[in-house]
């Protein structure tokens, strides 16, 4: 069933939109950690990958980070962070989302709907207008894509904890209430089909968005996972990223292998 589904993904995924491994930021505390996450998780050829994971029950204020946190281009995990910048700017403009916005958010994170995301993308100013909402939301190392390529939108893993954060964590953010919960309940609802990546790591509950790439240039594939997930009764930020991967079963299986010894690692420190 999943190689069934990638493929008919791998046929619609060439239209839109990576960087680095290898040492580990902080919060996970020791270089073995590193050395396990590289062996486990074994990035074959050119694939590269980055984890970043915050344990929301834990006392640490800064994700554990898996690899080196550089930039990746998003590919369609952006669309979390174009809905979070749409409901602030509605917010500031003390209105809220038009029923045609609406139905576009829900398509653009349930189904990943280009077409939603290309219209949505207009309406908060493209790059410019991400970027001013980044600022707000505490992003320091994104930026958004030329023209209308938000898929090409540059990020990375530490500052998708951010904006995770933002909007699943419990502490004050710009985004208000109703604005988190709409993008939490969207993001549990993604469509079957797009459930792959980080629910990997949950042994209950998880809320996501995943991005796929096919880069024309080399053939090789950008795949990258975000969301919330429960396992072994903590709340888990994940966020990881990948490119180089020679095939979207492969990236998709590299992301799934990261963000289970992630969390599990984190879990043991």
């Amino acid at each position: 069933m999943l190689n069934r589904t990638l493929s008919v993904l791998a046929t619609v995924v060439t239209l839109l939109g990576g960087a680095a491994p290898a040492a580990l930021a902080a919060g996970t505390g020791t270089g073995s950690a590193t050395a396990d996450f590289r062996t486990t998780v074994q990035a074959q050829g050119a694939s590269r990958v980055t984890a970043a994971v915050l344990d929301l029950d834990g006392p640490d204020r800064d994700p554990a980070v898996y690899g080196d946190d550089a930039a990746y281009d998003t590919a369609s995990i952006v669309k979390v962070d174009i809905l979070a910048a749409l409901l602030l700017h509605a917010r500031d403009d003390h209105r809220d989302l038009t029923a045609r916005e609406s139905t576009q958010a829900e398509a653009m994170i349930r189904n990943s709907d280009n077409a939603a995301a290309n219209a949505l993308w207009r309406t908060i100013g493209r790059a410019p207008g991400l970027e001013s909402a980044n600022k707000r939301l505490g992003l320091t190392s994104t930026t958004g894509g030329p023209d209308g390529r938000w898929g090409l939108t540059r990020t990375t893993a530490g500052d998708q904890i951010r904006l995770l954060r933002a909007i699943f964590g419990t502490g004050s953010t710009p985004l208000d209430e109703p604005s988190r919960s709409r993008i939490r309940t969207l993001m549990t609802q993604i469509a079957d089909e797009q459930s792959w990546g980080v629910s990997a790591a949950a042994d209950s509950a998880w809320a996501l968005k995943n991005g796929w790439l096919m880069r024309t240039a080399t053939g090789l594939w950008d795949i990258n996972s975000v969301g919330h997930v429960t396992a072994g009764g903590h709340h888990y930020l994940v966020a990881v990223l990948s490119d180089g991967n020679t095939s979207m079963p492969d990236g998709v299986r590299l992301v799934e292998r990261a963000a289970r010894t992630a969390v599990t690692t984190t879990a043991a420190h």
